[in-house]
Order: structure tokens, then C-alpha cells, then sequence
């Protein structure tokens, strides 16, 4: 009776010990988005911005947070398009979402009011 209890108990420590963690943030194709952009830096900036508002999406449909840097970079790319309220909404969504980026963020605005 004890050597089944024993069995028992070790199979369900180690079963419980194989669950993977949950990502803390989730960036999707992110990185290859980036390198694409900047290494193609003549080519459209819309297939960046369809890459990342699904990226974005996905990360909501998820229920896990996207990356620091992902709402900033959209940003960035909508601007660089000549849509500017839509950016700078984003760059706001990134330094609420992410703090720690406000004066980096506060530096991105600033730099994208002065260029009305």
C-alpha cells in the first residue's frame, strides 16, 4: 500500500514539473520585421504596419501583453507614413503600457510635434 502511495506521488510531482511557463510578452515575428525594415529602408512601410498590427492582435488574442517596443515602433512606422495622430497614439499606448520608456517615449513626441 505505501510503495503504490510512493509511485503516485512521485508520478504526479514529476507530471506536474513538465508544464512549460507562460511567455511573459509575446513578439511574434517581430525581429524579422525589423531587420526587413531596415535593411529595405526604400521599400513601403504598409506591409510593416500589417505585420505588426497582426503581431499586436495575435498577442491580444493570446491574453499576453506584446513586447516593450512593439506599440513604439508601430508608432515610429506610422508617422514615418505620414499618419501622424495614429503614431503618435501609439507612441502614448507604449509609454502607458511600458513607464520605464517614458523618456525615451517623451523624446519621440516631442521630436514628432516639432515636425508638423
Amino acid at each position: 500500500m505505501q510503495l503504490k502511495l510512493l509511485v503516485m506521488l512521485l508520478t504526479l510531482a514529476a507530471l506536474t514539473g513538465c508544464q512549460s511557463t507562460r511567455p511573459l510578452y509575446d513578439y511574434g515575428p517581430y525581429q524579422e520585421s525589423l531587420y526587413s525594415h531596415f535593411k529595405n529602408e526604400d521599400s513601403s512601410l504598409q506591409p510593416d504596419i500589417d505585420a505588426l498590427e497582426k503581431t499586436l492582435a495575435k498577442s491580444a488574442a493570446k491574453n499576453i501583453p506584446a513586447g516593450p517596443g512593439l506599440h513604439a515602433h508601430l508608432g515610429y512606422l506610422y508617422i514615418q507614413s505620414g499618419q501622424r495622430d495614429t503614431g503618435l497614439a501609439y507612441l502614448q499606448k507604449e509609454k502607458a503600457l511600458y513607464p520605464e520608456s517614458a523618456r525615451f517615449i517623451d523624446f519621440l513626441l516631442k521630436n514628432a510635434k516639432a515636425g508638423q
